[in-house]
């Protein structure tokens, strides 16, 4: 019987999830960004890149651990692929500020893609190549780094869903920081969507 329900199940459900850690400036917008595509099971906030175990917010922003604030996305590779996952990234962030987003500036908000082995190495480097084209810019200009992903550590729990959980603090922070006009200034009508790069 259990053979049976196997040969029936949907494809979906084979398929076993994978999971992408992405940084893009304050991790509260980003995991909201994501969380909600088709495809994605789930989203949580925290902190990897650097030397320092078990961070703390506290020991994050201070600047002196190496790690970013970043988000880990579990998705189901039958309903949204990794490369389609960085589409949708990269309109999310400001990819030519290397020094933070938006209005959070420093080293714990740069733009960064933790890679998980060769294959996700090689998407990443080719969405960086297609973001770098639509944009009508060097490669070089590019200030996304792309690097092997080694420890993610989960922030502490007020931090999980918090455009969700608090509403109107997250949407002044979001409206505050500039953060949707800076994207509707540098990628224009596909801010903040998954659309197809430009041929």
């Amino acid at each position: 019987m259990a053979v049976l329900l196997l040969l029936f199940a949907p494809v979906s459900v084979l398929a076993a999830a994978q999971d992408a850690v992405l940084a893009g400036g304050c991790f509260w917008c980003l995991e909201s960004d994501l969380e909600h595509l088709p495809g994605v099971l789930s989203a949580e906030s925290g902190y990897t890149g650097g030397t320092v175990a078990r961070p703390t917010y506290q020991q994050v922003s201070s600047e002196t651990t190496g790690h970013q604030e970043a988000v880990r996305v579990r998705f189901d590779p039958a309903k949204i692929s990794y490369a389609r996952l960085l589409q949708s990234y990269w309109r999310n962030v400001d990819p030519l500020d290397g020094g933070g987003q938006f209005c959070d500036r420093g080293d714990s908000y740069r733009p960064v893609i933790f890679t998980q082995g060769e294959r996700q190495q090689d998407q990443a480097l080719a969405s960086k190549a297609a973001a770098a084209a639509e944009l009508g810019v060097p490669e070089t200009a590019i200030k996304v780094e792309i690097k092997p992903l080694t420890t993610f550590w989960k922030a502490e729990g007020y931090h999980q869903d918090y455009a969700m959980r608090s509403k109107t603090k997250y949407t002044y922070y979001r409206w505050a920081c500039g953060r949707d006009r800076k994207l509707d200034q540098v990628w224009g009508a596909k801010a903040r969507s998954g659309a197809p790069w430009a041929d």
